[in-house]
């Protein structure tokens, strides 16, 4: 039971020091210290491949989000926005693996919040307490076991083996690094320059920024599109609004004053959609650069390659590691552009045009806002528009392959061992000496028989033999 406690407190931990806290918005609302869904299941997938408790073998990421589920459950962390008033009530709140869901931790500590049946412990002997903790261990050990979590816990573990703290900046290099490779392993890049660096945006993220905090009319102008009476779950609404969020402030408030103010009527409502997707659309065509950058074009191509073998896997894997290599607010903005054009794209939503369907007029619109380059064809581009919007809501996922190998590599570097001894990849096959002695040889054979027949070739000068031999 303290080993399983000890593994609850460690996942708590490295929630704590390793998901993105950071100022957020959604829904034209603004949160502090908050993280994303995924990105807790990425923090908790890499801990438990790499801890001394758990086998790799039988961790998936269904298995990750049950963990974080418990977590949540016990007060752990909480979501934000409107999903913590349900919370608060009572409510039975479900977990999500989305870079769109936004969470808060509870407090600072590592103990799971348990209800306890005796609050007065002054009055209770030594040995009560002791069974007290007893069964709150027992009740932990019994959460992780709840969650299918694949684990054989050994009637003795070294707990007193000499480990190191490691530094946000090598765990960051360790992801890089293993991202790169990985990539390398799927797709041909020639040249690493332009990608060892990710695409930086020339616009600041304004929203990372805890100082400067100026609230002006024009903040309070962007929430007027969120203040009009909007149906409940519109699916269409809520992701065109989100898109919003990256719009510059002047632009947004001209764009406000133009939408209708109620929405109580079907063709109001349609004429309310209409405004949004007009607006959209003409933000990003007025935009210079494409979500994408140009310096990406082998990547691009690599992955537009195996979309076209129909390696479909492989080429969702290589997305995701892309994507991991982008800075974090073109992965937020394009993410977000993605499920909105996703939405948009359904037939049984708004119609765009009333001549074609919404999925070609989405493709054939909006490719240009994601990926722009004159070396590709027309086709390649909106083949792999296709796929990002067809996928978008796994594209911003880290692949299982990437958590175990950067997994793998963290322990190397706690236990103090070298990395590189063993990385999880292989680009070349190691022979025996008796197999290298044998093609060396027969090597030397075919050049010597070449040789021959240069020399005894009449058609060839005796110069021309001299430089060819």
């Amino acid at each position: 039971p303290f080993q399983a406690t000890q593994l609850w407190n460690s996942i708590i931990h490295a929630l704590h020091n390793q998901v993105e806290l950071k100022r957020r918005r959604q829904h034209l609302k603004t949160y502090r210290n908050c993280f994303t869904g995924s990105n807790a299941v990425d923090v908790v997938l890499s801990h438990l491949m790499q801890s001394m408790y758990l086998s790799c073998n039988d961790i998936s990421r269904l298995k990750g989000v049950r963990v974080c589920q418990v977590l949540m459950d016990h007060k752990v962390f909480e979501p934000v926005g409107a999903k913590l008033h349900l919370f608060k009530n009572g409510k039975e709140t479900e977990f999500e693996d989305t870079d769109t869901s936004l969470y808060r931790f509870v407090n600072r500590s590592l103990d799971p919040l348990l209800p306890r049946k005796n609050k007065d412990n002054e009055s209770l002997s030594p040995e009560q307490i002791c069974k007290q903790k007893t069964k709150r261990h027992s009740k932990v050990e019994e959460i992780l076991q709840s969650i299918y979590v694949h684990a054989s816990l050994p009637p003795k573990i070294m707990v007193n083996k000499p480990t190191r703290l490691l530094s946000k900046g090598v765990i960051e290099d360790v992801w890089k690094q293993q991202t790169l490779l990985r990539l390398l392993q799927l797709i041909d890049v020639p040249h690493l320059e332009d990608i060892l660096v990710s695409s930086v945006k020339t616009k600041s993220d304004s929203f990372g920024k805890e100082e400067d905090m100026i609230i002006s009319n024009t903040f309070l102008d962007r929430e007027v599109t969120c203040s009009l009476n909007l149906p409940e779950l519109d699916r269409w609404l809520y992701a065109a609004i989100e898109c919003l969020e990256y719009f510059p402030d002047q632009f947004l408030v001209m764009v406000s004053q133009q939408l209708p103010q109620s929405t109580d009527n079907p063709s109001s409502l349609n004429t309310y959609k209409k405004t949004l997707f007009d607006v959209i659309m003409k933000y990003y065509s007025q935009k210079k650069d494409s979500l994408l950058a140009t310096q990406d074009l082998d990547i691009h191509s690599g992955i537009i390659e195996l979309i076209e073998k129909g390696k479909t896997d492989q080429a969702l894997e290589a997305l995701q590691l892309y994507l991991k290599l982008l800075a974090p607010n073109i992965n937020e903005e394009l993410h977000r552009l993605l499920t909105f054009l996703a939405i948009a794209s359904e037939s049984e939503g708004y119609r765009l045009q009333k001549q074609f369907e919404n999925r070609f007029v989405i493709i054939k619109t909006c490719t240009k806002f994601i990926l722009q380059n004159r070396t590709l064809s027309k086709p390649q581009a909106e083949l792999l528009t296709q796929f990002l919007m067809d996928n978008h809501s796994e594209l911003f996922k880290a692949p299982l392959t990437l958590l175990e190998l950067t997994s793998r590599r963290l322990q190397s570097l706690l236990e103090g061992q070298d990395p590189d001894i063993n990385s999880g990849f292989t680009f070349c096959q190691r022979i025996t000496a008796k197999e290298y002695e044998d093609q060396k040889q027969q090597t030397n054979q075919y050049l010597l028989a070449l040789i021959k027949e240069m020399d005894n070739d009449p058609t060839v000068p005796p110069k021309q033999k001299k430089k060819l031999i």
